[in-house]
């Protein structure tokens, strides 16, 4: 059983050791479901995030991939909440205060901050989102942005 081992506090070096860990774990593995799983536990593990998954595209929907936490939203319409803009918009959407985003989908009141990044796949297509919650305010920056999108590039193998 492997486990992730963090050797820094520096939020930015940690994103950086993760991707080096997860590009060796997921070596071989071709199947998108089983990478995003591992994924998922590798950032909790790193981490320690409230809740951390992926909605996968069908149709005009967002459907619940792997994930880790409390029960999560089965179905998200594109344009819906955060995870549904941020198909929309192409592009991560970073929210300090979950209460003050319009149209936000309260899957949990615990949920405070939240980040959703874009998946694409090799044709540039958006093919999922990687959704994170935090129980604590302002909990996602610019490093995880960064971070979470360069991790993201391991889903399509």
């Amino acid at each position: 059983m492997q486990h992730i081992h963090l050797t820094t506090t520096k939020k930015e070096d940690q994103y950086k050791e993760l991707y080096q860990q997860l590009i060796s774990i997921l070596e071989g593995e071709r199947d998108i479901i089983a990478r995003m799983a591992t994924i998922c536990s590798a950032i909790k593990e790193a981490f320690d995030f409230y809740w951390i998954g992926f909605y996968r595209v069908d149709g005009d929907e967002l459907v619940a991939g792997p994930y880790i936490g409390t029960l999560g939203c089965l179905r998200i319409k594109k344009g819906k909440g955060v995870c549904g803009t941020c198909w929309q918009n192409e592009t991560t959407i970073v929210v300090k205060d979950v209460h003050q985003f319009p149209g936000h989908i309260a899957c949990s009141s615990a949920s405070k901050s939240e980040i959703v990044v874009p998946v694409f796949d090799k044709n540039k297509s958006i093919i999922a989102v990687l959704d994170i919650d935090s129980n604590e305010y302002a909990q996602f920056d610019e490093e995880d942005k960064t971070g979470l999108e360069k991790i993201v590039e391991l889903v399509v193998p």
